[in-house]
């Protein structure tokens, strides 16, 4: 795969511009990604725009600045799905296009095709992060939109000067990259939560606990890809020796393009008495205090990018069960603070969080060791040597 270079330009000031469909304040682990990369680069001096859909009325229409980034929201009145028809954004990126210096995308994106082909147009290269390969729940519509997701992809990364991702080993292992793997570089995700709040931390486990169980946490959309019924099914293994212990669901749960919720009432009702659904957590700190007050975070995903959530819950010193997927499985490898269960089985979930929890302080690390891993600053070095790299002279 390609390395990552500084040229002798490094400290330029650059013109970035970033395309996404969703931003800040919308809760998801891409839209923080991007939040963290343009406000990191916007303080070292270089000018980023981030053009993005009002996803919601409660979004200013328009431009608009925030942390020292400037936000340009189109009308998107019609959605589709995850997506938008954006009637004005042909030409407000066409203009856009031609005042920057580089353009980076977040991929998979609807309108990266026509990014793409509109920034060869205007001299501009093209340098998307691509977040994870598209997968929906099994469907005739959903298998039509990931072929066409998959096409506009392809057409994109031909044309694209280089290709970010999340990990040498998600890339290695994904179908979409596997054609331009000459392209690709890993760069891991930004990542920065505070440390917990003692105190506060320990006030929520006396809420929640009961009577001394342990609690076992999760934060995410409770959608198909992150399989969060194998958590709930897996409280079968886990009660046969923590018959007390609880789950802790953090973010949205009820989602308007999936139906996940719904289809899992059944085993949701079958253990209602040890499942807690705390909602969306305002900030990053009731997060991080979220996390130091469970004893274990589990994700079960089928499939993830990264998950930047189990490396927060590291930093709040909490240990992980993930499962053994392609990029997800990266952060408990790199640092050994967790264990790893076979995807899609329900038992090894269970099995695996039992051994975490009888063997929890030798898998806990130090705070400073995990954040040297996975570097904010690191990061930020890498992005703004490869957008130099690829900026237009």
């Amino acid at each position: 795969m390609a390395t990552t270079k500084r040229r002798n330009g490094a400290g330029s000031k650059l013109r970035i511009l970033m395309l996404l469909l969703y931003y800040h304040p919308h809760p998801t682990g891409l839209t923080y990604h991007a939040r963290q990369v343009a406000e990191g680069l916007a303080r070292r001096g270089h000018e980023v725009t981030v053009l993005v859909a009002r996803h919601s009325k409660e979004t200013p229409l328009g431009e608009s600045r925030y942390n020292g980034v400037r936000v340009i929201r189109l009308w998107a009145p019609i959605r589709i799905s995850r997506g938008f028809i954006m009637p004005t954004y042909p030409w407000n990126l066409y203009c856009l296009l031609r005042e920057h210096d580089v353009v980076t995308m977040f991929t998979p994106m609807f309108e990266s095709a026509l990014a793409a082909f509109l920034a060869r147009a205007a001299g501009l290269r093209v340098v998307p992060s691509h977040t994870s390969d598209l997968i929906l729940p099994k469907s005739f519509t959903n298998g039509f939109v990931t072929s066409v997701m998959s096409a506009i992809f392809r057409f994109m990364a031909r044309r694209a000067a280089c290709i970010i991702s999340l990990s040498d080993d998600y890339a290695n292992n994904s179908p979409w990259l596997a054609p331009f793997l000459s392209k690709v570089r890993a760069i891991y995700p930004p990542i920065v939560i505070p440390e917990p709040d003692a105190k506060r931390a320990r006030r929520l486990r006396e809420q929640y606990q009961h009577d001394g169980g342990p609690l076992i946490g999760f934060s995410g959309r409770f959608v198909e890809e992150k399989r969060p019924e194998l958590l709930i099914h897996a409280l079968e293994i886990v009660n046969r020796k923590y018959p007390n212990a609880r789950l802790l669901f953090t973010g949205q749960h009820e989602i308007p393009y999936e139906d996940t919720w719904e289809r899992h009432r059944p085993i949701m009702e079958r253990f209602k008495s040890q499942l807690m659904f705390l909602g969306l957590l305002e900030t990053k700190q009731e997060l991080a205090n979220f996390y130091a007050a469970c004893d274990v975070f589990v994700l079960p995903s089928d499939s993830e990018g990264f998950a930047m959530a189990q490396v927060e819950a590291m930093l709040c010193g909490t240990p992980v069960v993930m499962t053994d997927i392609p990029g997800g499985r990266v952060p408990v490898q790199m640092t050994g603070m967790g264990k790893l269960a076979i995807p899609g089985d329900w038992r090894s979930v269970g099995e695996t969080i039992i051994e975490v929890l009888d063997n929890r302080e030798s898998f806990v690390k130090p705070r400073e060791e995990i954040a040297e891993t996975f570097s904010l600053e690191d990061t930020l070095d890498k992005y703004e040597a490869t957008f130099l790299e690829f900026a237009r002279r």
